[in-house]
């Protein structure tokens, strides 16, 4: 095991949200012994209170529990049995409102922050000892986290209110502080533009002791994750912009708030944002083969690439150790080069243990449906649905010896449906049988265990720990995504080593690269307006094939089809299974079936899983509907496609429109 740092300096913090707070209002942050005078008065004090606005932004990995908005439990990736405690559990029960909100109110604090950096803007010349370069990044900084407040405000609530440089003074009349929300697409454009002056103050990279802190790289990642958001059908005149979005108009003008005329240049653009990124100094995260890397699967013909060495083809790198060691805690967030922004994450080192079994320290009930299960792919990167003989998808049958790869123990009696597939799957998913080393623990009994979820197993309903029959994943399947070999919650000795979490990472910008290549129907001349180099963009199907199939090399997988590469419908279906496998309980799921107007089919679609009020050998295996009264009373309606404003904001500034479905 790699040697584990102490908690490094991070942008952000997990903090608590008043919801009595408004846009306007002027908070006593800083120290509480400073008054706003004295912040100017010193570099130190204008650098502290820059980075205590930096603390009031919603915790990017805050994604599991007490989610920031709707996130894992809010989508169709993850489920469990605790709605109850999880305002993101209960949103797609129709049990979230505009007065509920509760930790997904973060309207208020990130207009806190946008004040913070206004004040900023407005007084930094106030600030005695400045050298050029010091003003040069705190002006810098300041852009971005007014950028990045806005960022989360257009991810979760839409059109934005935008309020400019201006400092609001609460003594002003009622009628100085109405305003109107601008158009989502002038939002978009509004925040890219902080985005990129701040890209033009801040440094390429940061030290270590502040890893987290945004660099350049980060602002250009978030730029092109919000060009490919704009450019997708629900914001870009699509049917689902029709359906959604058709009625939302400004009260001033009635313009309508999302575009529904569809414009195929916002896919060029997105694809420039992303091209800029992947041109930079990031790569795809790999470890090196070794003795224990199993070889490609034999047989794959449709991809010539697949069995040269990476990075033109699949061969030389371990596919396993490749993706977990990310996510793990084995490579240190600072290290990882396909981080384009990231850091470290007390929120995600904490939440491994809603997985880990209930016997050994955990809470077992975060649950993953059937569906996810069901899109991973085989090791030769064909579907379960049309596996090959020479590595056959089976649901009968069970191992009977142990075998191993890459360090990854797979024992005996484990059902067949969960072997020979892709390294990914491994790597991310806990399954009847699956084997949990819990190495720091030396308690007997603690570690080295093969854990099991049918009602008679070490880790199903009837195990369940305190009398909560709550604790256990009633779909037989947990996240191990972020769970290393070495973690252990119970026993002498248990550790749990530190994580770090992504907020942007390469493989993301790749595939949304293909993504928007795959989406023009003709050639685009697009010009950096900083370089002033020119780039063509079109569905070059070899560009396509370049940026998508990296990811799946690193994964162990062949690439696209002939027939995927050819047609954009079928290259679309890669696309969705591809990002629900690569980015699993990263947090983006529900961005991308809102995006692309997929969400109501997908939430039609019940929780499904394995017979968990069953023995292993008497119907366990049986897939089922999840039998669990929240399970039914799941739904997707209409305005779930954004989140409510808080009323009280509305009540405060009549002019602010709120989100359609929310109003009563």
């Amino acid at each position: 095991m790699k040697k584990i740092r102490n908690m490094l300096l991070i942008l952000t913090s997990i903090v608590t949200f008043s919801s009595s707070c408004s846009f306007l209002d002027v908070t006593d942050y800083f120290e509480d012994t400073l008054n706003i005078d004295s912040v100017f008065q010193n570099r130190i004090y204008l650098e502290r209170y820059l980075w205590g606005a930096a603390a009031l932004l919603p915790d990017p990995s805050n994604i599991f529990r007490n989610s920031y908005y709707p996130a894992i439990l809010g989508s169709d990736e993850g489920f469990t049995m605790w709605e109850d405690d999880y305002a993101a559990q209960r949103f797609p029960l129709d049990r979230i409102n505009a007065d509920n909100l509760g930790p997904m109110n973060t309207w208020a604090a990130l207009y806190q922050v946008i004040r913070k950096a206004n004040t900023i803007f407005a007084r930094i010349n106030e600030c005695p000892g400045l050298s050029g370069q010091e003003r040069r990044e705190i002006i810098g900084y300041a852009h971005f986290l007014r950028g990045y407040s806005y960022y989360y405000l257009l991810l979760n609530y839409g059109p934005l209110l935008i309020v400019g440089d201006q400092v609001y003074d609460t003594s002003l009349p009622a009628e100085a502080y109405q305003k109107y929300r601008s158009t989502y697409d002038e939002s978009v454009d509004y925040v890219c533009n902080e985005l990129e002056l701040a890209a033009s103050y801040i440094p390429a990279d940061v030290p270590i002791p502040v890893f987290g802190r945004p660099t350049k790289g980060a602002a250009y990642g978030l730029i092109a994750r919000l060009r490919v958001y704009a450019a997708s059908p629900l914001f870009n005149g699509g049917q689902a912009a029709r359906i959604y979005f058709s009625d939302f108009k400004r009260q001033s003008d009635k313009v309508n708030y999302i575009s529904q005329t569809y414009d195929e240049q916002k896919w060029a653009v997105a694809a420039a944002a992303c091209k800029r990124v992947m041109d930079m100094s990031y790569q795809l995260h790999t470890v090196e083969a070794s003795s224990s890397t199993p070889r490609l699967p034999e047989g794959v013909l449709h991809d010539p690439n697949y069995y040269k060495n990476w990075p033109e083809g699949a061969n030389g790198i371990d596919h396993f150790k490749s993706y977990s060691e990310m996510f793990n805690g084995e490579t240190l967030g600072f290290r990882n080069k396909e981080f384009v922004f990231g850091m470290k994450s007390a929120e995600v080192t904490n939440a491994s243990y809603l997985s880990f079994p209930a016997q050994f320290g955990g809470w077992n009930g975060y649950g993953i449906p059937q569906k996810v299960i069901d899109a991973y792919r085989m090791a030769d990167g064909r579907g379960i649905e049309n596996s090959s003989t020479l590595f056959p998808y089976s649901e009968e049958g069970f191992s009977t010896r142990d075998s191993t790869f890459s360090g990854y123990l797979i024992k005996a009696n484990v059902n067949s449906m969960y072997l020979n597939r892709e390294p990914r799957f491994y790597a991310s998913i806990g399954y009847h049988g699956c084997f949990w080393p819990m190495n720091s623990t030396t308690e007997s009994g603690k570690f080295a265990q093969q854990v099991f979820y049918s009602i008679d197993g070490n880790a199903g309903k009837s195990a369940s720990v305190g009398g909560d029959t709550r604790n256990y994943p009633i779909t037989g399947y947990v996240s191990k995504k972020y769970i290393h070999p070495d973690d252990a919650w119970s026993g002498s000795n248990a550790a749990v080593l530190e994580k770090s979490f992504s907020i942007v990472r390469l493989a993301d910008i790749r595939l949304m690269y293909a993504e928007s290549l795959n989406n023009l129907t003709r050639s685009y001349q697009m010009t950096d307006t900083i370089t002033g180099n020119t780039f063509s963009f079109s569905r070059d199907v070899n560009e396509i094939a370049t940026a998508f199939n990296s990811v799946r090399y690193r994964s162990g997988l062949p690439g696209l089809t002939p027939d995927e590469l050819a047609n954009p419908d079928l290259f679309f279906e890669a696309l969705k299974r591809e990002r629900l496998v690569e980015f699993l309980h990263e947090g983006l799921r529900y961005y991308d079936t809102r995006r692309w107007g997929i969400v109501a089919e997908e939430e039609a679609k019940p929780i499904m899983g394995m017979d968990t009020e069953r023995t292993e050998r008497a119907g366990y295996f049986n897939r089922v509907i999840a039998n669990y009264t929240a399970v039914r009373n799941r739904t997707f309606k209409p305005k779930m496609i954004l989140l409510p404003i808080d009323r009280q904001e509305i009540m405060r500034v009549q002019t602010l429109d709120q989100n359609p479905g929310w109003e009563q």
